[in-house]
């Protein structure tokens, strides 16, 4: 990882090293990590807490909570070492895994400076910059199945990049709350297509949604 230090929230630490952020409140609860003071952050994790949670997850199924504990004191007495020997069969990849995860704190930054909320745009929704579009809204149709080329193609104004990055940016912001109907956003329904099948089940219908200009 970088020298230089960040702060995250439970959430961006999820979003980050990829675990559940209930599985980071676990962690903290059970002082597998702990929370630092982090300027106006207040309360926050670093990069070192972010790989403990990855590693400690990531070998969970394969060494007890005290092995485990004893690989990280081996991983701060050797902070720089690429490797690590959690027992006479296992060898961890430090190294990769600080790699995953500088990649993906990098693609979160890079996500932050792509989205505003705006007083008046799209109902102070997060969208992305020059645009009209929630970011939320993208990263729905994402895990519904949606293909990056498919919202490409349904919003002209995003790049595929922008589109790649929606997901972990609402995994490090999650919304409060209901979530809001499209109408609240200031979006409707563009278009509705119909599928059958070759069985007695009714017409699916699945929609599309675009902002309303």
């Amino acid at each position: 990882m970088a020298s230089t230090a960040h702060a995250y929230t439970p959430a961006e630490a999820a979003a980050v090293s990829e675990i559940a952020v209930k599985s980071v409140h676990n962690a903290i609860d059970k002082r597998i990590i702990e929370t630092h003071l982090v300027g106006s952050r207040g309360r926050a994790l670093i990069d070192e807490d972010l790989l403990r949670l990855k590693l400690w997850y990531g070998v969970g199924s394969i060494l007890s909570a005290e092995r485990r504990k004893r690989l990280f004191d081996t991983i701060d007495q050797n902070p720089d070492a690429e490797t690590v020997r959690a027992d006479d069969y296992l060898i961890i990849d430090v190294s990769r895994a600080r790699e995953q995860l500088a990649a993906r704190a990098e693609a979160l930054r890079e996500a932050e400076g792509m989205i505003e909320s705006v007083k008046g745009v799209v109902g102070g929704e997060p969208v992305f910059k020059r645009t009209r579009v929630p970011v939320r809204t993208i990263a729905a149709m994402k895990t519904q199945g949606a293909s990056t080329a498919e919202i490409v193609e349904g919003y002209p104004s995003l790049t595929e990049r922008m589109v790649e990055l929606a997901e972990i940016w609402v995994a490090a912001n999650p919304a409060r709350g209901r979530p809001r109907k499209l109408s609240e956003q200031g979006l409707k329904v563009k278009s509705v297509k119909r599928t059958t099948s070759s069985n007695a089940d009714p017409p699916r219908q699945t929609a599309a949604a675009r902002n309303c200009i």
